[in-house]
C-alpha cells in the first residue's frame, strides 16, 4: 500500500494513494462508520506513525477503506499532483544512517569495504519533505553534495533481534537523500555535523508498507539533477543487506517504532565524480527508487 502524509488546513493528515489521488484516511473512516454502520479504529488512521506501529491488519483495513472511499465517498478525497506533502513521520526517535554501504561506493571514496556496518546518524531536525528546499549558509559550507538512498521505517520495538527475524520489524520504506557538507565532514573527523545541517535530510514523498514490497533487495535507485543521473545502481548491491542493518543496530541500541535507517548511497556522488560535480543554488535534485516513486526538492 502506498501511503502519504500530507497538510490540509494547517494540520498533517494521513492518506492512501490511490488512482492518482488522495484518500483522507481518517475522514474516510468516519465516512465509512456513518455510512456502512461499522465501527472503524479511526485513531489508527491519525498518522503515519499510528498506522505504521499498530497492528498489521490495520493497513489491510485502510487499503479496503480507501478503496471504498474512492467510489462512495468524493468527500474525502484529494488531489495528489496539488497536494501539500510532509515529511512521512514528523518526530521518529532515530534516523540511523549507514556509510559505505555499496562497494562501488567504497570504490570511488578509495575505502576499503568495511568487514562492519559504518553507523552514524543524522539529526531529526534535518529532515525536509518532497517539494521541499535545500539550504545552507554559504560561510559554513561550500561542497555540498547528494546521496540516494532506500530508507527502511521500523514499525515494532526491536532488541537484540536474530537476523532471520528481522524483517518482521520493518514497516514500509521510503526514499531519503542524506545531503552532505563534505567539507564540515572531513574537518569535523565524523559525519554527524555535515550531515545534519537543516533541510539536510530529504525524505518522502511516500511510504510503501512492507507487504507491498516483498524484496526491497532488487530495486532500481537514481540520484538526477537537472535531469542528469549521476547515481545508477540497484539494491542487490548492497554490503549489508536489511536484515542484518535491523539486527546489528538493535544489539547496540534500541529501535521503537517510526525509527528510519538509512541503508547507504551507491557509486556517482558529486564530490568524489572527476570533475566534482556539487550542488548549486538553482538545482533540481530528483531520487528514484524503483515501487516507492521519486523524491525531488530544489536547491536555493
Amino acid at each position: 500500500m502506498k501511503l502519504v502524509s500530507y497538510r490540509y488546513e494547517g494540520k498533517t493528515r494521513l492518506g492512501a494513494v490511490q488512482a492518482g489521488k488522495i484518500v483522507d484516511l481518517a475522514a474516510a473512516a468516519q465516512r465509512f462508520a456513518e455510512i456502512a454502520g461499522q465501527e472503524v479504529p479511526e485513531a489508527v488512521f491519525a498518522s503515519m506513525a499510528d498506522l505504521l506501529s499498530g497492528p498489521k491488519e490495520a493497513v489491510e483495513t485502510a487499503g479496503g477503506i480507501s478503496a471504498w472511499a474512492l467510489e462512495n465517498a468524493p468527500d474525502t478525497i484529494k488531489d495528489l499532483e496539488t497536494a501539500e506533502i510532509d515529511v512521512p513521520l514528523a518526530n521518529p526517535g532515530k534516523i540511523v544512517c549507514i556509510g559505505l554501504n555499496y562497494a562501488d561506493h567504497c570504490r570511488e571514496t578509495g575505502t576499503p569495504t568495511p568487514d562492519f556496518p559504518v553507523v552514524f546518524t543524522k539529526f531529526t531536525t534535518s529532515m525536509l519533505p518532497h517539494g521541499g528546499e535545500i539550504s545552507w549558509l554559504p560561510q559554513m559550507t561550500q561542497q555540498v553534495d547528494y546521496e540516494a538512498e532506500l530508507a527502511v521505517i521500523i514499525g515494532k520495538k526491536a532488541t537484540h533481534v536474530p537476523e532471520e527475524e528481522a524483517m518482521e520489524y520493518v514497516a514500509g520504506y521510503t526514499i531519503a537523500n542524506d545531503v552532505s557538507a563534505r567539507d564540515v565532514q572531513f574537518e569535523d573527523g565524523q559525519w554527524i555535523r555535515g550531515k545534519s545541517f537543516d533541510t539536510f535530510c530529504p525524505i518522502g514523498p511516500f511510504v510503501i508498507t512492507a507487504d507491498a514490497l516483498p524484496d526491497p533487495h532488487t530495486l532500481d535507485i537514481q540520484c538526477r539533477v537537472n535531469g542528469q543521473i549521476l547515481q545508477d545502481s540497484n539494491t542487490e548491491e548492497l554490503i549489508f543487506q536489511i536484515p542484518y542493518l535491523i539486527s546489528y543496530v538493535s544489539h547496540s541500541c534500541t529501535l521503537m517504532p517510526g525509527d528510519i535507517i538509512c541503508t547507504g548511497t551507491p557509486h556517482g556522488t558529486g564530490f568524489f565524480r572527476d570533475p566534482q560535480v556539487l550542488l548549486r543554488p538553482g538545482d533540481t535534485v530528483e531520487v528514484e527508487v524503483e515501487g516507492i516513486g521519486i523524491l525531488i526538492n530544489t536547491v536555493i
